[in-house]
């Protein structure tokens, strides 16, 4: 092969390379033409400044040519000229064409084609957002609307065209479409040529950068990211295997395995553990780790807790922050659906609560019947799973004290009048005598349950658990002679309350009638339960009952009869005529 002289390779460096320097022009004395820029892409703006550009006629009059294909013009003026650099142009030349005998040369414009060295990451779920690093991306996307005459340069992922949100020359940045599937990555700049005539425009055509492969995987959704010890944590997603098929198999939060409660093909349960520390929560599948949040734990709280002394059946209220919630210890996806509460419990001097709310911020308890002076402590159960993530190697509680608690022994000092009609005021003084609890709700956690059965009587006070209606439907009562009175007001140390009708009228049941109740002791009860050996709830209603004396019901404030009542029966005795 010849040598090529230094002379030579001096004199083609400007055509082969164009690196700026001075170029011949086509006409002696022709005024230097500067183009914004020596490289472009197709589809880019190409700025055109110099003079004697002259007027523009027509697009076949007045052109601008790239290596010899013309490019769209969309302004001339004397001073400039503006161009879209033509899809089908390669490196060349730039030349302003003025009907058929002017020619002025701009000088040489490489052409540069996307390129992408890599993309971020190269394994994902839909929904995350992927970066692309590469060059000669252009400086934006173009146009938003995709039916300008145009187009607008885009991203093809898995088959899917992507408007990113992020576009720069050298980087872009798009979150992965939910319909995109495995496939390869290109970026695509679009561009349009003139038609023959010089007019706009041809259809638009796309010049494609070279495709890097992106592998996508199910997304998981993690609920919660956040807890203590014991919380259900459930793993939503596809692809998991019918079963945990290897020891290796397992779920990770800080770098320690959890116990799995069930593992299914698009679900996977498992508890917080009771070393649990904040970090990653990591999938381990088929000798594969994939992070999939960060989980943060959590340790209860107690900000306040009141009252700090009552009877029983007080409802006891703790409030504070990351309690977890009531019934989560089950294998199945959702609390309601097992309602397993494991060892989550309240203790009031060592004895447990009766739960009525247990939210993450906040925990009602009744104060049991059999409840002591001592520590309120919320247990929340958690364990230490065995080898392969089985249950268990240990199970125990994390305990939070709420504070001190002082059971009240209700007192009653003395109660007046001793004797009154129907209707009148008794008021009855003493000292712990709680709170009035105004609702029927939860007063027998049985009671909707026995409204089904038949009735086959009315039982008065009956004591133990019945098969029939129950007659205390209440906890916090005033009876006269076993009937319950009408509380007008109920503080801890006063109660009101109405002389009831039914007693002096009398009271009974089939073959059975009790004709005089006038005379009998004065009670007021407090009632509450306590709950079952195995720690469900629970025992049949106990009562806490204080006699204040004997009372008698006076035959006085009886309703007087309506006269005329047996003058006005038929329907339309009081109809206008």
């Amino acid at each position: 092969m010849k040598q090529i002289s230094l002379l030579t390779a001096f004199l083609l460096w400007p055509v082969c390379f164009g690196d700026g320097a001075n170029i011949p022009t086509a006409q002696a004395g022709q005024t230097p033409i500067e183009l914004s820029s020596r490289s472009s892409i197709p589809g880019a703006t190409l700025v055109l400044n110099g003079k004697g550009f002259g007027t523009f006629k027509s697009t076949q009059f007045n052109r601008v040519t790239v290596s010899g294909v013309s490019a769209l013009v969309q302004r001339w003026d004397t001073d400039v000229i503006e161009v879209k650099v033509p899809f089908k142009a390669m490196s060349g030349f730039v030349e302003v064409l003025i009907g058929k005998k002017k020619k002025l040369l701009a000088g040489f414009l490489t052409i540069v084609t996307p390129w992408i060295e890599a993309i971020t990451p190269t394994e994902g779920e839909r929904g995350t957002t992927l970066q692309i690093t590469g060059h000669h991306f252009g400086l934006s996307a173009g146009a938003r609307d995709p039916n300008t005459m145009f187009g607008v340069n885009d991203v093809v992922v898995g088959g899917v065209v992507v408007r990113p949100k992020r576009w720069k020359d050298d980087k872009i940045e798009l979150e992965i479409p939910p319909n995109a599937v495995s496939g390869d990555v290109v970026v695509r700049l679009a561009s349009s040529d003139p038609l023959p005539d010089g007019s706009c425009c041809a259809p638009v055509e796309h010049v494609v950068s070279n495709a890097v492969p992106l592998k996508l995987i199910p997304s998981v959704r993690v609920d919660p990211t956040s807890g203590p010890v014991g919380t259900k944590v459930v793993l939503f997603g596809q692809g998991f295997g019918q079963a945990k098929e290897l020891v290796d198999d397992a779920v990770l939060i800080g770098g320690r395995p959890v116990t799995i409660a069930q593992w299914k093909d698009d679900v996977i349960v498992f508890h917080v553990p009771l070393n649990a520390e904040s970090g990653p929560l990591v999938l381990k599948h088929q000798g594969r780790e994939r992070v999939l949040a960060q989980f943060t734990v959590h340790v209860p709280r107690v900000i306040s807790m009141s009252p700090a002394g009552a009877p029983i059946g007080t409802l006891l209220r703790i409030n504070g922050e990351h309690f977890g919630f009531y019934s989560e210890s089950g294998a199945t996806p959702y609390n309601f659906t097992d309602f397993n509460t494991g060892g989550n419990r309240v203790e009031i001097g060592g004895v447990p609560a009766v739960i009525y709310r247990w939210n993450d911020d906040r925990i009602d308890v009744w104060v049991p019947f059999s409840a002591k002076t001592g520590k309120v402590v919320i247990y929340r159960s958690a364990d230490t799973p065995n080898i392969g993530g089985l249950c268990c190697a240990e199970r125990g509680t994390q305990a939070t004290e709420a504070g001190d608690f002082t059971l009240v022994t209700p007192v009653i000092e003395s109660y007046e009048p001793q004797a009154a009609g129907l209707d009148d005021t008794v008021t009855i003084k003493g000292r712990g005598f709680g709170t009035f609890l105004k609702t029927a709700e939860h007063a027998d956690l049985g009671l909707n349950q026995k409204s089904y059965k038949r009735r086959g009587g009315l039982e008065i006070n009956e004591s133990g658990e019945q098969a029939t209606v129950v007659s205390n439907v209440s906890r916090t009562e005033v009876l006269f002679n076993g009937t319950a009175a009408v509380v007008q007001s109920w503080t801890d140390e006063e109660i009101v309350v109405q002389v009831p009708h039914r007693n002096l009228y009398g009271i009974g049941r089939k073959g059975e009638f009790f004709d005089n109740l006038a005379t009998g002791p004065l009670v007021v009860r407090r009632g509450s339960w306590d709950l079952l050996p195995d720690g469900t709830c629970c025992s049949p209603k106990k009562w806490i009952t204080l006699e204040a004396g004997p009372f008698t019901i006076e035959a006085k404030g009886l309703p007087v009869p309506d006269p005329d009542f047996w003058n006005h029966q038929a329907p339309d005795a009081s109809t206008a005529p």
